[in-house]
């Protein structure tokens, strides 16, 4: 992967006034800008004003009107002893008025150029409301669909995660921080977060250093070589150790070697957290720990301002870490312009049509279709379609998690989308169910009336949006409440049944994926979900999205991803299928299951069109590499189909030996290539030698010579395979 140009150095004249400002500020005003509020009255209080003029709070989040922001910004400047700016913050997690796919569904798009187009509108509608400051991109990788905030990042794959953290970095911060319409990136969680143990939120996490560097960390690193302006710290611990008092994370890997020179703020109440983890005796040991191990900024809790002037009095910390936080945070606002922008901010439009036409695109290019038997997929605009579903036309749902400021107003449902293209006639609605967890079979007649009475039926499933997100683990996988039933009663009509399952993470329906004809996977995908998904349906467009992560065929195969490591005994292809006998009888002994399938009921990458691509004719440039030089791969994609398609073609690779196991297969690459029916077009990608690289046990980021397998494919358990060696 392409590194990203790392941010430029600060101008000396800024670390100038950094210094001559710290100079200036007592202890007080030092420990406020390290403390941030969680809010504020509406309209600003007495003791609000008393407080921003005392300069008790370096940031706010959730805080207020814009108006609001405006007042508390001219007291700030204009009223404090030293004008120093505040700084807002709020969870502009996928969008801010317009509401685009959740994270995950928008790495399913692998387009990274349409996600950083998308964060640029959430930056502008969010700077137009007075923010500053995003706490996102999330960039865990996450191999643990139990675990509810998967919705929030990237899925499984590091290479992809990078690719995806870089562009939502890019689309907050655009060209510069100080710009019209930027907003600062905060990278979260960092580190690990998404290894918690059983997939249950807040926990801890076991991660030795090699999979950490090799897996878990390359995102945020892609993050930071993007110019990443803040870091958030993560709610679990790692290893032992509650992420924000993290020395080796926090400070030998983010400063010592990425030299990273922005701001860390913890997370929401973490840095008390560390009293019940076990790990700070008290309030004041826990800000002890927060300030040695690198968290420059405590969110909500107010450990560092109860008790971090009494630590230096004491002598227990030294001073010049308050100061180094404290540079570190000025840094950040000095870069944003705060200190010299007007206090109002630049206006920008709220759900424009350039943004809705973005927002209905990146739904579009997320939806995976996984499932088309007998071309039951595109409708035609002259059947009569029965839609059935709470989902059909859940505003408030198909948003999904993590949305503070989306309307439901705004949103277009696919029910009204479908009658917009089809016409009232041709539709007819029957919910089923009052909601996505309703277990109750009392709208099941009105809803087999309604597929009776239509020529198909198209059936919304999956998860409400409060099923998702944080704290929302689950243990069990499956489609909530009674949509099962509801299947099979739809099913039983007789009639050819489309099922689209809209969800905040994969989920498991093998049984009810039997009794649909056609499956559109749609996650939550927020304001313009509505026609993304009815324009799929009627062949306005093909489907193009990739799953960012693996799908287990159940819950027990969890965790599941695909560049796994492989075993002393791995199962064999013809192993796959296979019943491998019973628990007191089992057949062949391999690492596998003996009552399921070990491959994943979908695999990452996999997605279909209404369209056939073939890939032809790998070429391997030459069959050595020296570790100065590169080799090219290339290979022939037919679409032979009658449709055009867009093909998401995916590069993987595999060294067969080294000195530590390797995965199966590793994704260095992917290109999303626009091939129109019956013609072909040719992908090429270069690997080099930082592509071959991993980190060793040695703590090494090293190539070592070998033999590798590589892949030009369309998902990661297919494709064609060409081999060379490493010099």
């Amino acid at each position: 992967m392409m590194m990203l140009p790392v941010a430029a150095a600060p101008p000396a004249d800024t670390e100038r006034r950094i210094q001559e400002l710290v100079a200036r500020m007592t202890l007080d005003e030092k420990i406020g800008q390290m403390s941030q509020s969680s809010g504020w009255s509406s309209p600003l209080s007495d003791k609000d004003h008393a407080e921003i003029r005392a300069g008790r709070w370096g940031s706010y989040l959730n805080a207020g009107t814009l108006q609001d922001k405006i007042a508390a910004q001219r007291i700030a400047l204009k009223e404090s002893r030293l004008g120093i700016p505040l700084l807002f913050g709020r969870d502009v997690i996928h969008g801010y008025r317009t509401v685009f796919p959740i994270p995950l569904g928008q790495a399913a798009s692998w387009d990274p150029a349409l996600v950083e187009a998308a964060a640029r509108v959430a930056a502008q509608e969010a700077a137009a409301d007075g923010i500053h400051w995003a706490f996102a991109p999330m960039v865990d990788i996450a191999r643990d669909p139990r675990w509810g905030r998967i919705a929030e990042g990237s899925g499984e794959d590091p290479y992809l995660g990078s690719a995806m953290s870089a562009a939502v970095v890019h689309g907050f911060q655009g060209r510069a921080l100080d710009a019209p319409g930027s907003i600062a990136a905060c990278v979260k969680h960092y580190v690990g977060y998404g290894a918690a143990e059983g997939g249950r939120d807040y926990n801890t996490a076991w991660i030795p250093e090699v999979l950490l560097r090799n897996v878990y960390l390359p995102p945020f690193r892609a993050a930071r070589d993007a110019g990443a302006a803040t870091f958030m710290s993560a709610f679990e611990a790692l290893n032992g150790v509650p992420a924000s008092g993290n020395t080796f994370t926090l400070r030998k890997v983010l400063r010592d070697e990425w030299h990273f020179d922005g701001f860390v703020v913890s997370d929401w109440n973490s840095i008390a957290e560390m009293i019940p983890w076990g790990y700070a005796a008290d309030e004041a040991d826990a800000a002890l720990k927060g300030v040695l191990g690198g968290v420059d900024m405590e969110m909500v809790s107010t450990t560092y301002y109860d008790h971090l002037k009494s630590l230096v009095d004491a002598g227990r910390i030294d001073v010049r870490l308050i100061d180094e936080a404290v540079a570190n945070i000025l840094r950040v606002k000095f870069r944003m312009g705060l200190f010299d922008r007007p206090v109002e901010p630049a206006k920008f439009a709220m759900e424009s049509p350039e943004s809705l036409e973005t927002a209905r695109r990146l739904a579009q290019e997320s939806i995976v279709l996984l499932k088309n038997e007998g071309a039951a997929l595109p409708l035609s605009k002259s059947a009569r379609v029965a839609v059935i579903g709470p989902l059909a036309d859940s505003a408030v749902d198909q948003m999904g998690s993590w949305v503070l400021d989306g309307r439901p107003e705004d949103v277009h449902t696919p029910l009204a989308a479908i009658r917009a293209l089809a016409g009232d006639a041709q539709v007819a609605y029957a919910p089923g169910l009052e909601n996505a967890r309703d277990t109750s079979h009392a709208g099941f007649a009105a809803a087999v009336a309604a597929a009776r009475s239509a020529d198909r039926a198209v059936l919304f499933l999956g998860e409400d949006a409060g099923l998702s997100g944080e704290a929302r683990s689950r243990a069990f996988l499956n489609l909530p409440g009674a949509q099962e039933a509801l299947i099979d009663a739809i099913a039983a009509t007789g009639k050819p049944v489309i099922g689209v399952i809209m969800a905040g993470r994969p989920l498991v329906f093998h049984d009810a994926a039997a009794k649909l004809q056609a499956i559109l996977y749609a996650w939550h995908p927020g304001t313009m979900g509505g026609p993304a998904i009815a324009g799929l349906l009627y062949g306005e467009a093909s489907p193009s999205g990739r799953l960012p992560v693996s799908f287990p065929r159940t819950v027990g195969q969890v965790p599941i991803y695909y560049d796994h490591m492989n075993t002393g005994r791995p199962p064999s292809e013809a192993e796959r299928g296979v019943p491998a006998g019973t628990p007191i009888n089992p057949k062949g002994d391999t690492s596998r299951y003996v009552d399921v399938d070990v491959t994943p009921e979908y695999p990452f990458g996999y997605g279909i069109s209404y369209s056939v691509v073939k890939y032809e004719n790998l070429r391997v440039s030459a069959p050595r590499m020296s570790k100065s030089g590169e080799i090219t791969v290339t290979a022939d994609l037919v679409n032979t189909g009658a449709r055009d398609a867009d093909e998401t073609a995916q590069l993987y690779i595999r060294q067969l030996a080294a000195s530590i196991v390797r995965p199966v297969r590793e994704l260095k690459g992917f290109q999303r290539v626009r091939i129109p029916a019956g013609e072909k077009r040719t992908v090429r990608f270069a690997l080099r030698t930082a592509d071959l690289s991993f980190w060793n046990a040695r703590g090494e980021f090293v190539a070592e010579p070998g033999q590798f397998q590589v892949w030009i494919a369309p998902d990661a358990e297919h494709g064609l395979r060409g081999e060379f060696r490493l010099e």
